[in-house]
């Protein structure tokens, strides 16, 4: 297999110039998605030029759409019940031959890891690939599947709940849990019989279901929850969680197990927590999800956090802070050395901020170093460590061998003890800039904590540079937002801007919630001369914040107070997530 990059691959196949590439590269950046789909995107190159270029890449046999015969199936092999229908026009893959246990498909994608293995574990064979355009794919499918079956048309699950509602319609003697004993029984399952059902054909599309809908949603996390007689699934949605139609009951152990399998988790362990990880592909992009089980009293409970880069811009002007604190941000950033610090609780989209900030600073002249618990966006360019604490790598280890990897730039995921505390702040002491995160309510209580957990305010005050406090505020519904005049004694005698504001009604596209997305709101504390010498002799939370406001900061309330007069969100939104009401 070939081991040059498609870009390097298509330059010296003469396809593309270098300057198409590093204009590919540009769009990439901004855009997401592959860089051999940009190319086609831009009309650089026809996606037969690009496919067969990624062939090979690859390795993989390229047809074309000129050898069109080379893409029927063979006959006489019952190929359209090895792969059923929805399965290949879904996938986009079609089978073309069989001979004992080795399968041959022709795929669009053949990168799309999570649907080879579904491929693999439906079709039970060892599969050969060959590749082509997805036109031509498309076409060969409707010719072998649906070319006489034109009255009966075909219509594949496309809805979770339709699957869901399958599951329930199933008979068979072992599907029925009725009581506890039965509970117990079911979790007895022989470990071969277990993997058996694991890679059931159902299972594995109710998964595959589960997972591409919580994607198309927007959530962050999708919960699944054993209780007795009964399964909860649940998506987090714009920081909630709403209840889905979940499957029967007796689906939990395969569908536990399937994910364990698709994470590399140990099955057969089920007294102990365990984590992993998926990569998911979608149409056009992949998508990271973190994995979770840990015991319950009625099993394994699995939560899984999807981390969509394309869903989540890692950029500052994207994430909802106005121009001045954007201009406050990039100032801090440019500085040669010095701490900056995002805080606020758990859920508050600190992380997001602090990986564009990171993105900010990205320079081919800069040593750029993270390390993390665990790495949730893979960035490119920069060097990503993930902590490992039961070999003994820790923040505070990590953060040491860093400073003999001559950093610039280092990103700590998380200051949770004084040991990191003091290893970050003395790190910026010689000439290194650091940024880091902090569990605290608001930017002033930032440094009250780090004193408070030891860190010495001589330290503090020449290494400090500038604390960001946020929270995630829904953004109303475009489609259904309510205009309303707002009247002082509504909303505690606060007086807007704006003659008219907006409140959530609620529509189909919102799903009746009222809010779609979320958007940052914030405050900038800029650690300045008059900052530092209330630190320097042991200025209190109070006197620091009411310095910092006096010097022109607005508060996360009066920043959403704004984005209520701008119309992107509610009042009653703001007042929900921000400390002052």
């Amino acid at each position: 297999m070939s081991h040059f990059r498609l870009g390097e691959v298509l330059i010296k196949q003469g396809l593309i110039t270098e300057k198409q590439l590093n204009n590919a590269i540009e769009f990439q950046k901004r855009e997401k998605g592959r860089i051999g789909e940009i190319l086609v995107k831009l009309g650089f190159i026809s996606e037969e030029n690009m496919i067969s270029a990624l062939g090979s890449q690859l390795g993989i046999p390229y047809y074309s759409s000129e050898n069109a015969e080379l893409l029927k199936p063979q006959p006489d092999q019952k190929l359209e019940k090895v792969i059923p229908p929805d399965f290949a026009t879904k996938n986009v893959v079609l089978p073309l031959s069989k001979h004992m246990s080795s399968l041959t498909c022709a795929v669009n994608d053949p990168l799309d890891l999570l649907m080879l293995d579904n491929l693999k574990r439906i079709t039970s064979c060892e599969i050969n690939l060959v590749i082509a355009t997805k036109a031509a794919i498309q076409k060969a499918i409707n010719d072998f599947y649906f070319a006489n079956k034109k009255d009966e048309g075909f219509s594949g699950p496309s809805m979770l709940d339709q699957a869901v509602e399958s599951t329930y319609s199933q008979k068979t003697a072992d599907q029925t849990i009725t009581s506890t004993k039965d509970k117990h029984e079911a979790t007895e399952l022989s470990l071969d019989k277990l993997i058996e059902k694991a890679g059931e054909a159902p299972v594995i599309k109710l998964v595959d279901l589960i997972i591409r809908q919580a994607i198309d949603e927007r959530a962050s996390d999708i919960h699944i929850e054993p209780f007795d007689n009964r399964i909860n699934l649940r998506y987090r949605i714009d920081g909630h969680l709403y209840e889905i139609p979940p499957p029967a009951p007796h689906l939990h152990l395969p569908i536990v197990s399937r994910i364990k399998i698709l994470s590399k988790l140990d099955i057969a362990e089920k007294r102990l927590p365990q984590d992993g990880a998926i990569v998911a592909k979608l149409e056009d992009r992949s998508v990271d999800l973190r994995i979770s089980t840990i015991p319950t009293v009625w099993g394994e409970k699995v939560v899984m956090r999807i981390l969509d880069k394309a869903a989540v811009p890692l950029e500052l002007t994207h994430l909802g802070f106005d121009n001045k604190q954007i201009d406050l941000i990039r100032k801090a950033i440019k500085a040669p050395y010095g701490l900056f610090y995002v805080t606020g609780p758990t859920g508050s989209g600190k992380s997001t901020t602090l990986y564009a900030a990171v993105c900010e600073t990205k320079d081919s002249s800069k040593n750029i170093l993270t390390v993390e618990d665990p790495v949730e966006y893979k960035l490119d360019g920069i060097n990503q460590v993930a902590i490992k604490p039961d070999i003994g790598l820790t923040f505070a280890n990590a953060l040491r061998a860093f400073l003999r990897q001559d950093p610039d730039v280092i990103m700590v995921g998380e200051t949770r003890d004084l040991e990191t505390a003091s290893i970050c702040v003395r790190a910026a002491l010689t000439g290194h800039f650091v940024l880091s995160t902090l569990h605290t309510n608001d930017a002033a209580s930032a440094i009250t904590r780090l004193m408070d957990i030891g860190v010495a305010n001589y330290l503090l005050t020449p290494s400090l540079v500038l604390i960001l406090g946020q929270r995630l505020a829904r953004k109303l519904c475009p489609k259904c937002k309510e205009p309303y005049e707002p009247l002082p004694e509504q909303h505690g005698g606060i007086k807007f801007k704006s003659d008219l504001i907006y409140r959530a009604k609620g529509c189909d596209l919102c799903k009746n919630t009222g809010y779609k997305s979320r958007i940052v709101v914030s405050e900038v504390l800029v650690v300045d001369d008059e900052i530092k010498a209330i630190l320097s002799r042991n200025g209190g939370y109070t006197e620091i914040k009411d310095a910092a406001r006096k010097n022109g900061m607005a508060t996360i309330f009066e920043s959403g107070v704004r984005l209520v007069e701008e119309g992107i969100t509610s009042f009653e939104e703001v007042c929900r997530v921000s400390v002052e009401q």
